[in-house]
């Protein structure tokens, strides 16, 4: 093999510029330009089929776009240079069943082109970060939901890329062992690492991304940090949560603007003033009124606002 490109240290971990992809008549991302910096985790949020996967999938190289460009520390998305640098966690488990922890990270690692030293540093380095050496020797056949989720995320660390797409890597295991891949991934970020990142758990997007992305029907929507998408979106505004009994209750909550959240209504309010209003309307309405919590509005409502769905519709 000869030498690699020297990618120089000043190039943005991933830069994309309007980029398209379409699949017959359905155009899965629209024009996108997005940038991640240096050490940054970028939440990229959206509903099902509003164009992630395609956009994760153009950043590993694994689609190619109809137009736009895609550079990964100033490589082209799907060069050699660019594949070593990025690394990818699928939200499916990618794992020998029958091998060890070791030796699916040994396979993993020959697979990205770590031998000798190089790999068996890296095979202990993964095994610390996922909290699995004293399973090191275990069939993974024999782990448990969490313990696989781990591992998963390490094969895709295994040669230390400096750009990681995880996609929904908390999917399917218990609330213990999410705060432990949160630990994991905090650990990386102190280690200065770039990540993409993409969940259907708001409180994760608040808890470990600096920025966040809302795509929706193959465009972003909104960019910026949680702070600032809640303010551009509703200035001041409160929300105002209600759970309501009585005949016509959707009815009337929709003529009065407001939407269904689960069990309870919600309605935005400019001022805590206009709440004793809403109550009066609610008692001319002839409707019980259960309970009512006043809350400054979160990621979650702004995704509701923006997009007019859940995240995992």
């Amino acid at each position: 093999m000869g030498s690699a490109q020297v990618v120089p240290s000043t190039s943005s971990p991933l830069q994309i510029d309007a980029l398209s992809k379409r699949f017959g008549s359905l155009i899965a991302v629209d024009n996108i330009s997005l940038h991640v910096a240096s050490g940054e985790c970028l939440g990229l949020l959206g509903p099902n089929g509003a164009g992630k996967s395609t956009l994760l999938r153009s950043v590993a190289g694994r689609v190619l776009p109809d137009s736009g460009t895609v550079s990964i520390f100033g490589a082209a998305a799907g060069a050699s240079e660019a594949r070593r640098a990025l690394g990818w966690i699928p939200q499916e488990l990618a794992l020998y069943a029958r091998l060890t922890c070791r030796e699916n990270l040994i396979s993993f690692g020959r697979y990205q082109g770590l031998h000798g030293k190089l790999l068996d540093d890296s095979v202990a380095w993964c095994l610390d970060w996922a909290a699995l050496q004293d399973r090191a020797s275990e069939p993974v056949k024999n782990l448990s939901g969490g313990m696989k989720r781990r591992l998963n995320m390490a094969a895709g660390l295994i040669h230390r890329p400096r750009l990681v797409l995880m996609d929904e890597p908390t999917t399917g295991v218990d609330p213990q062992s999410r705060n432990r891949i949160f630990e994991m991934i905090e650990a990386l970020r102190r280690e200065g690492m770039s990540i993409i990142y993409t969940t259907h758990y708001m409180e994760e997007a608040e808890r470990l991304c600096d920025r966040i992305a809302i795509v929706d029907h193959g465009h972003i929507i909104a960019e910026g940090t949680y702070e600032e998408l809640v303010r551009r979106t509703f200035d001041t505004k409160s929300e105002v949560l209600v759970h309501l009994t009585g005949d016509g209750t959707q009815e009337w909550v929709t003529q009065r603007g407001g939407h269904l959240v689960g069990e309870a209504s919600q309605f935005t309010v400019a001022h805590a003033t206009e709440v004793a209003g809403l109550l009066a309307a609610i008692a001319e309405a002839g409707l019980e009124l259960i309970d009512i919590s006043v809350r400054r509005p979160n990621l979650e409502s702004v995704f509701l606002h923006l997009t007019g769905r859940g995240l995992r519709d």
